[in-house]
């Protein structure tokens, strides 16, 4: 998440806090993407994470926080937003999977947590392609380099132990 923020592809005018009782509960950063189409590269957003302090979960802030920056993606003239998400949870606010739009991930493939969402009418379906990501939100535990910078990045924070768990895709 750090990284996000020094990123040029960051979009600081729709990425969100939410606070409670002084201190930060929940937040939603948005990355500039694209898809590239017949026609050339379409700018779509893509935003990660969404998540919300443990303690406030099931309050409905990160349902807040998606919909409050999707308005601001709108009203800033954006088109489309891709993710990759919960497939039970995003389509409660309108996502589609995204072959609906005719989208694929670089390498052709589809999958359900794989989903769009249009800002603006026919925005996604009418520039089919592939969606490409920046390299900021490339997270490779396998990359040396990426796992030094994360290392010396935790040296300021207690230890805690680090897991791969069953929901993280990458």
């Amino acid at each position: 998440v750090h990284r996000i923020w020094d990123e040029p592809d960051y979009v600081p005018s729709v990425s969100l806090l939410a606070e409670a009782e002084g201190a930060i509960v929940g937040v939603i950063l948005y990355t500039k993407c694209r898809v590239e189409t017949e026609n050339g590269d379409f700018p779509v957003l893509t935003f990660g994470p969404l998540c919300v302090d443990p303690e406030y979960q099931n309050k409905g802030i990160g349902g807040k926080l998606l919909v409050e920056s999707m308005e601001l993606a709108r009203q800033q003239n954006f088109k489309g937003i891709l993710i990759c998400g919960v497939p039970t949870y995003y389509p409660k606010f309108g996502f589609k999977t995204a072959d609906t739009f005719g989208i694929t991930m670089p390498d052709g493939s589809n999958f359900d947590a794989f989903m769009g969402y249009e800002l603006q009418e026919n925005a996604l379906s009418d520039n089919k392609g592939k969606f490409y990501e920046p390299e900021s939100l490339d997270c490779d535990i396998h990359d040396g380099e990426y796992m030094r910078r994360l290392e010396e990045f935790d040296k300021d924070y207690p230890y805690m132990e680090k897991k791969v768990l069953p929901g993280q895709w990458r």
